[in-house]
């Protein structure tokens, strides 16, 4: 049942309306209001490379993914590394590299994943072995779900296939994911 205080809520600039029906201002992150299940539930819903691949591939796929290949002591921030992109939204790179654009993202990206780092009591700073993982999830997925003429990047990668879940299925295993590294 909706509360009649939800339905005479104002939003403030910045602010966006969760799965959950909570608000969560993005400029004005508050740790309070960070729900794991908002998390997955966006991450799940949401294709990496702005959808320009194969078939659907999740951020929280990528995310459950990049957890498995981190070390173990560091697969909580494997699994939450693109958590900012569950307010935010998947940027492409090169865009969010992008000197007219990348800045603004950047700052606000920050501001969303230190909230992130504090309601889950991680350290600010992304563990080497999360961008290890992240960069060889990054040559798999060019492998196996990005066009031909994708940038080949040198560098290790598992030689098992990317098999795509459903948005419904992402989202399970980013919860069991957590249930297993949180």
């Amino acid at each position: 049942m909706i509360k009649e205080e939800e339905l005479t809520h104002v939003s403030e600039a910045g602010e966006i309306i969760l799965a959950s029906g909570k608000w969560f201002n993005v400029f004005k992150p508050n740790p309070d209001d960070i729900e794991l299940k908002d998390i997955a539930h966006a991450l799940a819903n949401q294709c990496r490379f702005t959808g320009h691949v194969k078939e659907f591939y999740s951020v929280a796929e990528h995310s459950v993914l990049v957890s498995q290949y981190c070390l173990s002591s560091d697969a909580k921030w494997g699994l939450l590394h693109d958590a900012s992109e569950a307010y935010l939204s998947d940027i492409a790179r090169p865009i969010k590299k992008h000197p007219d654009f990348g800045p603004f993202y950047l700052e606000a990206e920050q501001r969303v994943m230190n909230a992130i780092c504090e309601k889950f009591e991680m350290e600010l700073e992304m563990p080497a072995s999360v961008k290890e993982a992240d960069d060889m999830l990054l040559r798999m997925e060019a492998r196996d779900l990005m066009p031909n003429t994708f940038p080949v990047y040198p560098g290790e990668t598992a030689s098992n296939p990317i098999i795509c879940w459903n948005p419904r299925q992402a989202y399970g295993e980013f919860i069991v994911r957590s249930f297993e590294v949180m």
